[in-house]
């Protein structure tokens, strides 16, 4: 699994592959990393507080939804 971002994100026209703009990974590599630091924060405020923060929640259905959105258009 070398960098299966990269893989994701190239397109095959014609049995040519055309890799994806460095600035597209290195934005899909900050999403997703900034959705894992928030479902870490999520679930920390839920297991000291015994609350449910919905901005946090919001904040990562916001990035979800954005790198789903990256690799569906993507591939199109």
């Amino acid at each position: 699994m070398k960098d299966w971002i990269k893989k994701a994100l190239t397109k095959r026209i014609r049995q040519r592959e055309i890799p994806p703009d460095p600035r597209l990974l290195i934005g899909v590599k900050f999403t997703i990393t900034m959705t894992l630091i928030l479902s870490t924060l999520e679930t920390i405020h839920i297991a000291f507080l015994g609350k449910w923060n919905s901005e946090i929640f919001s904040a990562i259905t916001a990035l979800t939804g954005t790198i789903t959105g990256i690799l569906i258009t993507q591939k199109a």
